[in-house]
């Protein structure tokens, strides 16, 4: 995959002093047409590519808590 050259990475506002953090680049769908999301403790290391519609299932997923097992 290509590297997501320009793109602005920004750390969650659910991040904890722990370092359990993502970082997620949101400005790079209409270059690449994915979002990138990292470790925030890795970023130099792999991020991974993810369409549009999966980060936003995602993302409703987590707010209504559906992914507890």
């Amino acid at each position: 995959m290509t590297e997501l050259i320009g793109a602005v990475w920004r750390t969650s506002s659910r991040s904890n002093d722990q370092g359990l953090c993502v970082e997620v680049a949101t400005n790079v769908v209409a270059a690449y047409g994915v979002v990138g999301v990292r470790d925030s403790k890795d970023p130099t290391g792999p991020a991974l590519a993810v369409s549009p519609p999966g980060w936003s299932a995602f993302v409703t997923a987590l707010r209504r808590d559906a992914l507890r097992g």
